[in-house]
């Protein structure tokens, strides 16, 4: 994000929450924490924000837990790829890879792969 953006950001922040400080000072402060941050996502993750919540968002609500999102987007990928092999492995006949189940059974275990 620019500082151009962060102060744009904050505006709309502002309308909604009257108490926010949207200050030159608190942009300029800000947007250190902020400037690594893509502006649309910050802008959706508000947009969310203003509707389930009542106080004041802070850095961590604008940058939306972005590691919490990325983690739960690797997890989609990998269910769709497990499941696209099951679906591979049952049309073709063909027993899954030597090891397969093993793995399946250490993970339900919660034993790690070291």
């Amino acid at each position: 994000m620019e500082v151009v953006e962060v102060a744009q950001l904050y505006r709309e922040i502002k309308k909604h929450f009257p108490f926010f400080d949207a200050s030159v000072e608190k942009v300029k402060a800000d947007y250190k924490y902020l400037k690594d941050f893509p502006a649309e996502t910050a802008q959706e993750n508000i947009d969310r924000y203003i509707l389930t919540e009542t106080v004041e968002p802070k850095i961590a609500n604008i940058r939306g837990r972005l590691g919490d999102l990325q983690d739960s987007q690797r997890s989609k990928e990998a269910a769709a790829e497990h499941f696209a092999n099951l679906d591979e492995w049952g049309s073709s006949d063909k027993p899954p890879p030597e090891g397969y189940w093993e793995t399946v059974k250490r993970k339900l275990r919660g034993e790690t792969d070291a």
